[in-house]
């Protein structure tokens, strides 16, 4: 199960990593952001279903084809797609048809949205408006959306996760969400090592599945990406604790806190290096329990594929945003 989580890992790895190694962002990477969201608008404008909405789709289908194309770095600029039988029609005898009105014929999805009089599964503006036009069929209206997108994905987890990410897209009216901080200020005094994986015995076996990272009581504690509040409150095991979803489909777990920031609450949208809390050594033990152990940020992060949530390693991108913050500075 381990050995699974780690090549997991990796794979997740390498989609966070892509992005904030591209911190420094290219023009032709910024250009992508510009179309992407250039297409969302004029897909908006013409079915009527809002570019958040449309956008949270496209990022969640984003995000799960990343377990599919590990190693791969040409990302498509819309991430939404078909079947050819879906796109064409489950009778239709031509799987490579292009003609609306015999794709229409044949109940196919595929819809000719840049106007050149084809409907084709490799141009993106025509998926995204075929996918936006599947929408538009449940009616306007937030819940209409909701069960257009459960319709779509049968999963009541995909709803959420597209609910929150169009609510990032509309928060900060971009779609350039990748940046991360490191969820420590550096002038802090703070230490820690990569500790993913070890036993714990408290509460019964199991293995830690996060960085603990030691600091004064009180030191602030940042959040680490664009997201938003997912859970906050008591557990037993982490005490006051926190939970982001960020834009990629990452959790991020903040543990064995002292208290909160002020107006965090759940549904709290935040953002890269905001504060969301303080360290502190709540945890192992009924409500309020403090001081079982020193003083520490346990720092976890989840991945959601599709089909169930994983935890894996984060000390590497702990490093990576650290390092980057340090070179900002200078």
């Amino acid at each position: 199960m381990i050995y699974f989580s780690r090549i997991a890992s990796c794979i997740v790895l390498l989609f966070i990593l892509s992005s904030d190694f591209a911190s420094g962002k290219t023009l032709t990477e910024k250009a992508v952001y510009a179309e992407r969201k250039s297409l969302y608008l004029k897909t908006s404008a013409l079915t009527g279903v809002p570019w958040s909405v449309i956008a949270g789709c496209d990022q969640y289908a984003r995000n799960i084809a990343s377990f599919k194309r590990s190693g791969k770095t040409d990302i498509p600029l819309i991430s939404l797609n078909f079947s050819k039988k879906a796109w064409t029609g489950l009778l239709n005898p031509d799987e490579n048809d292009d003609d609306p009105k015999t794709i229409a014929f044949f109940g196919g999805a595929g819809k000719d949205g840049n106007g050149d009089g084809k409907a084709s599964l490799e141009n993106p503006e025509d998926r995204l408006f075929a996918f936006a036009e599947r929408i538009a069929e449940f009616g306007p209206g937030e819940q209409n959306y909701r069960i257009a997108i459960w319709d779509i994905y049968r999963r009541g987890k995909a709803v959420d996760l597209i609910e929150d990410y169009a609510r990032l897209f509309e928060a900060f009216n971009s779609t350039d969400l990748y940046s991360h901080a490191f969820p420590l200020p550096l002038r802090s005094n703070y230490d820690y090592k990569s500790t993913w994986g070890e036993r714990r015995g408290w509460g019964g076996l199991r293995i830690h599945e996060g960085t603990d990272l030691f600091a004064n009581y009180g030191t602030p504690v940042r959040a680490t990406a664009y997201g938003i509040v997912e859970m906050i409150g008591w557990n037993k095991y982490g005490g006051w604790r926190l939970g982001i979803r960020d834009i990629q489909g990452n959790y991020h777990y903040f543990a064995h806190l002292n208290g909160y920031a002020p107006h965090i609450r759940k549904g709290s949208i935040t953002k890269p290096g905001q504060e969301i809390g303080y360290v502190g050594s709540s945890g192992y033990g009924p409500k309020g329990t403090q001081g079982k152990f020193p003083p520490h940020l346990h720092y976890g992060i989840y991945r959601d594929n599709g089909r169930t949530e994983f935890s894996f390693d984060p000390y590497p991108v702990l490093r990576v945003w650290e390092k980057q913050e340090k070179a900002a500075k200078h």
